[in-house]
C-alpha cells in the first residue's frame, strides 16, 4: 500500500474509532506495525483521526453544555447506573476545572486511556478548556500510545 493509501485509510479508521466504540484503532495499530513499511505514517494518520473525533466530541459537548449538564444530572439521581457515571464525571470535571490540572488530565488520558478519553473529551468541552490546547494534549497523547503499541511490532 502506498504511503498516501496508508495515510489516508488510518486516518479515517482513526476518525471512526474515536466516534464508534467497538472500532479499536489499537488493534489497527498493532496491525500496521506488523505489517512494517510505513508504521509511522500509520501512527500519525491514526493519532489525527483519532483527535479529529474527539474535537468532534469536544465541540458537541461545549454547544450542549446545558443539555449534559442536565442528563448528567438526572443520571446522579437514577440508581446505579447514575452512581456509576457520577464515579467517573465528578473527578474528571473537578480535575479539568482547574488550569494546571486540566491539560495534563487530558494527555494522560489520551495517552494511558484511564480516564476514558470519550469521558474526558466531552467533560473538556464542557470545562472551558481551550480547543487549541486540548487537541495538542490530545494529539500527543494519542501518538504516544500509538507509538508505543507499534514500536514492538516494528522492531521484530
Amino acid at each position: 500500500m502506498s504511503t498516501l493509501a496508508e495515510a489516508a485509510v488510518a486516518l479515517g479508521y482513526g476518525l471512526a474509532s474515536a466516534l464508534v466504540p467497538v472500532v479499536n484503532a489499537e488493534a489497527y495499530a498493532v496491525i500496521a506495525g506488523h505489517r512494517g513499511g510505513h508504521a509511522l505514517v500509520a501512527v500519525l494518520a491514526l493519532a489525527l483521526g483519532q483527535t479529529v473525533g474527539k474535537l468532534l466530541l469536544f465541540e458537541s459537548a461545549r454547544r450542549g453544555s446545558g443539555r449534559l449538564a442536565r442528563t448528567v444530572a438526572r443520571r446522579r439521581r437514577s440508581g446505579r447506573a447514575g452512581g456509576r457515571a457520577t464515579r467517573w464525571t465528578e473527578p474528571i470535571r473537578r480535575w479539568l476545572s482547574r488550569r494546571r490540572t486540566a491539560l495534563p488530565t487530558v494527555l494522560v488520558s489520551a495517552a494511558v486511556g484511564v480516564p476514558p478519553l470519550a469521558v474526558v473529551s466531552l467533560a473538556a468541552g464542557t470545562a472551558g478548556i481551550r480547543r487549541g490546547e486540548f487537541a495538542v494534549a490530545c494529539l500527543s497523547g494519542r501518538v504516544i500510545r500509538f507509538a508505543l503499541l507499534v514500536l514492538p511490532a516494528a522492531l521484530a
